[in-house]
């Protein structure tokens, strides 16, 4: 896509900052003016590219299989590009019960209060205020940018090192008192 559009983009620092919107990447690369026409080409060339190369994060299909075992809701909210985020978790072969993309931070707050979720999982620092704003318990993953003490530092609730340690989490937070509770994830 650089090449295309004649911008040098730094990958490794553009992946080091990956959880804002596109588009705020992008304003760190070329005119504000090019921005919008350089995220669409993104998600158009990315659709192709990325989804044949995306995989499931290891414990992603089982957290989600708990979670409905239970009775509750899986919801994606997402900073990503709505159409794409649905392709993705699709291709992925993850059945989520609704998608809203492009929220970030604590603006994901909304979407989250709207579900009536009661925990959010995320991996960015920008997830915790999205569950906060959201009135849901904050579920930090230490596999994205932040390390485990960055997300507890930043309030997460609690801290998983990844994905697999969702279930005994989530079956020891739940209890038997719960029946259902919307997860997004």
């Amino acid at each position: 896509m650089a090449r295309r559009l004649g911008v040098h983009i730094d990958s490794a620092t553009a992946i080091a900052r990956l959880g804002p919107p596109l588009e705020q990447e992008l304003a760190h690369w070329m005119p504000a003016e090019e921005v919008p026409a350089a995220a669409d080409l993104y998600r158009e060339l990315g659709l192709e590219i990325a989804i044949p190369m995306t995989t499931a994060m290891a414990g992603a299909a089982e957290a989600v299989a708990l979670v409905r075992r239970h009775g509750g809701r899986v919801i994606v909210v997402t900073a990503k590009h709505e159409v794409s985020a649905r392709r993705i978790v699709e291709a992925l072969g993850l059945e989520a019960d609704q998608v809203v993309g492009s929220v970030f931070a604590a603006g994901k707050g909304a979407a989250i209060r709207s579900f009536g979720a009661a925990v959010y999982v995320g991996d960015h620092v920008g997830d915790i205020a999205a569950a906060k704003a959201g009135g849901a318990l904050s579920v930090g993953v230490a596999t994205g940018p932040y390390t485990a003490d960055a997300l507890r530092d930043h309030g997460a609730d609690v801290v998983l090192s990844d994905l697999t340690g969702f279930g005994q989490w989530y079956d020891g937070w739940r209890g038997p008192e719960i029946e259902a509770v919307s997860t997004v994830m």
